[in-house]
């Protein structure tokens, strides 16, 4: 019996437009079908409103900030408009800067390199490395995986009313985990610290495209999060959040555009005056193309209505949840229990599957594309699996053959773009992989478990 209803899905928006919704691939065992692209969590499909938008600038395609011509006036233009579609989509406050990056990993060295020199960083060992990894010049304070929302809200601050001596301090958070979805207590977890004197950074890279982010309210320092996640293409992220540490810190790239004015000195040298708005970190010739579609993305989202985007999420989520609640095999990890309110992001693994092998089964018999591994969340997934902390397992690279028992999960991710029948038969494909096995034989190759084509259909 299908895990939906009729009558629940007329009462919800439709799934918005997305590049790719009629590819099909190839099946292993014959035949095409439409491809099910079920790892929004790594990068959601470009929105088809974006795709449109970006292909309507083309023609204008012109030099930023630097010509006098009209292509160039235009494509400035564009460009600060983006900015200033951006600051909207995220609440930004006055005096708040948008600093265009390439993505939130990018954002978050940006910040790393940035801050205080004395500064002391406090990271969740559940953070996606993006996260964890770039404080490599700070004292950095890493907190044990929280079982629940008040219990990291407690973890924070008795860290921050631990910390010796007292000096600057900087909160780092993500918003929805990237491997158990779960939405995390961002709001709390920024008024400890602002207690505590400390600065909150948030990683919204899961939590921007699923549900609204406001700065104001969440009353956060800064947000980062990347455009590729937010159903634009690769390229491109944000940075966004209090000027002052920006301003006063050397730039992150130097060159042009970063700098306002620059002066041979008598003795040879050179002087060097710096920017003081945004494009203090923005030398070089930016992606102008990547910000636009950052702004798209953000109007396309706003247009829909969040509320609308979140109902059907969760009515996905749900169905996602229910049929694999059937199959005993199956168990779902998470840090704060069924109860938790999460996006549209569920990581699990499969008693007696190699979790490598189950997502190469899923794509190759089912022409669904999941992500197994580690998620580029090392300590939160051994957490969660129970492994000891140096047991050997690497993101997206597992070691084990088919069918042996590998430290590795499998994660299913969906979004604003997701069609029911994807969800269907994600279910579908689960339940009778579990309880009829794979229909072909499979190999490791090069780190990765793929159909051994050589051999004959089981």
């Amino acid at each position: 019996m299908s895990v939906f209803t009729a009558a629940a899905d007329q009462s919800l928006c439709a799934p918005l437009p997305v590049l790719g919704k009629d590819v099909t691939v190839p099946l292993v065992t014959g035949g095409e079908v439409t491809y099910a692209a079920l790892d929004y969590a790594a990068s959601a499909p470009a929105l088809q409103r974006v795709w449109d938008d970006v292909a309507a600038y083309a023609p204008y395609y012109g030099s930023v900030h630097r010509g006098a011509g009209y292509l160039s006036q235009l494509s400035t233009d564009l460009f600060e408009n983006s900015r200033a579609t951006v600051a909207e989509f995220l609440g930004c406050r006055a005096g708040d800067q948008v600093i265009f990056t390439r993505s939130t990993t990018d954002s978050l060295n940006l910040l790393a390199a940035v801050v205080p020199a004395d500064c002391q960083v406090f990271v969740y060992e559940t953070e996606h490395h993006a996260s964890l990894l770039p404080w490599r010049d700070a004292r950095v304070t890493y907190l044990n995986a929280p079982r629940t929302p008040a219990q990291a809200v407690e973890t924070l601050e008795r860290a921050l009313a631990d910390r010796e001596p007292y000096g600057p301090a900087l909160v780092c958070v993500t918003g929805a985990s990237n491997v158990t979805g779960e939405l995390w207590p961002v709001k709390e977890l920024a008024a400890a610290a602002h207690a505590h004197g400390a600065r909150i950074v948030l990683d919204a890279a899961q939590l921007a495209p699923h549900h609204p982010v406001d700065i104001a309210e969440l009353d956060v320092d800064w947000v980062a999060f990347s455009g590729h996640k937010l159903y634009a293409p690769f390229g491109s992220g944000v940075l966004a959040g209090r000027a002052d540490w920006l301003q006063e810190a050397e730039p992150y790239l130097a060159g042009g555009g970063a700098s306002r004015k620059v002066a041979r000195r008598t003795d040879g040298g050179v002087d060097v005056e710096w920017h003081s708005t945004a494009a203090r970190h923005e030398a070089g010739s930016p992606n102008v193309i990547g910000v636009y579609s950052i702004a798209s993305a953000c109007k396309a989202l706003t247009e829909a209505g969040f509320d609308n985007l979140v109902a059907r999420e969760q009515y996905l989520v749900d169905a996602v949840r229910t049929g694999l609640a059937e199959i005993p095999e199956v168990k779902v990890l998470s840090l704060f229990g069924d109860d938790a309110p999460r996006v549209g992001v569920i990581s699990f693994v499969v008693e007696g599957w190699n979790s490598s092998h189950f997502a190469a089964a899923l794509s190759a018999e089912y022409g669904i594309g999941v992500r197994d591994g580690l998620f580029c969340a090392h300590p939160l997934v051994r957490t969660l699996l129970g492994s000891d902390p140096q047991e050997v397992g690497e993101c997206g690279a597992p070691e084990a053959e088919p069918g042996e028992r590998s430290l590795n999960a499998i994660r299913v991710s969906f979004g604003a773009g997701t069609p029911d029948e994807h969800i269907e038969r994600f279910v579908r494909a689960v339940k009778e992989l579990v309880s009829e096995g794979a229909q072909w034989k499979y190999r490791t190759e090069d780190g990765r478990c793929v159909p051994d084509r050589g051999a004959a259909q089981l």
